[in-house]
């Protein structure tokens, strides 16, 4: 089943033409079924890609899903195309105004982690939508920066600043192999670390809440689980495509940076050379199981949240 955008967004086509199955919200009006309602907070500097990463991943599930980009109105973005976030989002705050429900929501990282929460100029607004989802969102998946904003408003768990930046694709490990996002993985899976912070492993081992579900020695926390699932913090990014660390390597590279090459990722550790896709199957079982999770778990009426 598809996923349901506007004709018109740019994801529109290149998914299309990748043969992921999207609808238009005409065709989708003629289904007699209630699809999912899934929410993107888009935090990333790279709008258009982050939206095509994340849609892709979202439309190879079997489920039909609703989407909707929210952005901070109280932040003005300096990469987007003009006008496409006025055409194609809504801000966090129309949406709590609006009491708007969500079956699931992601929040995107963010090139902000050095940063102080409390200094992002958006900070505000954010937690307004991360409280909100208490009660309005049945499953909420933050991703880096998004994990960090979210575990530290919930439960006061701090970053930690990393002695240089942790960049690559490594092995993680699955602690709580029966637990439903993890259905059909292997014991280690392979993902892409891009950051230079990470989580507080001690703080959320003393979080009674709190479950770390994936985690490696070289790279730290993975992936940590609340309310059996309902919360979902992802310190890395699965939905990278293979390309996506090579373009932020280079970028560095090309601001004087001094920056080390990501590990396991260039063939021979060559830059001149393509990278090889390794974590994608990976990353779309754990969106398939994601969705069908909610999807098991969600009230049909929306308005049954608690």
């Amino acid at each position: 089943m598809p996923i349901k955008i506007p004709r018109a967004l740019p994801a529109f086509d290149a998914l299309s033409h990748e043969r992921i199955f999207v609808m238009t919200e005409d065709r989708a009006e003629q289904q007699d079924i209630r699809p999912l309602r899934v929410g993107i907070v888009n935090l990333m500097p790279t709008t258009l890609d982050t939206e095509i990463q994340l849609l892709r991943l979202l439309g190879n599930s079997p489920l039909q899903v609703d989407i909707t980009f929210l952005n901070m109105g109280t932040h003005s973005s300096k990469n987007a195309p003009p006008g496409h976030l006025e055409k194609f989002y809504i801000s966090a705050q129309e949406i709590i105004a609006m009491k708007i429900r969500f079956d699931g929501l992601i929040i995107t990282g963010a090139p902000v982690e050095t940063l102080p929460f409390e200094e992002v100029d958006y900070w505000e607004e954010l937690t307004h939508i991360i409280d909100y989802s208490e009660k309005n969102v049945y499953s909420i998946m933050h991703i880096c920066w998004g994990a960090q904003a979210g575990l530290y408003r919930r439960y006061g768990i701090p970053k930690q600043q990393l002695d240089k930046k942790l960049s690559g694709v490594f092995l993680h490990t699955v602690n709580e192999r029966g637990h439903i996002l993890f259905r059909g993985f292997d014991d280690e899976f392979l993902a892409p670390q891009s950051r230079y912070t990470g989580l507080d492993r001690n703080a959320i081992k003393l979080n009674s809440h709190l479950t770390i579900q994936s985690e490696t020695d070289e790279t730290g926390v993975f992936i940590v689980t609340a309310r059996g699932g309902r919360e979902i913090y992802i310190s890395g990014h699965l939905e990278y495509d293979p390309l996506t660390l090579d373009k932020e390597y280079k970028r560095d590279i090309n601001k004087g940076l001094q920056i080390e090459k990501p590990k396991n990722y260039y063939p021979n550790n060559d830059p001149s050379k393509t990278p090889i896709v390794r974590w994608r199957a990976h990353a779309n079982l754990f969106f398939d199981n994601w969705l069908n999770y909610v999807y098991q778990e969600t009230p049909y009426n929306l308005e049954e949240l608690k």
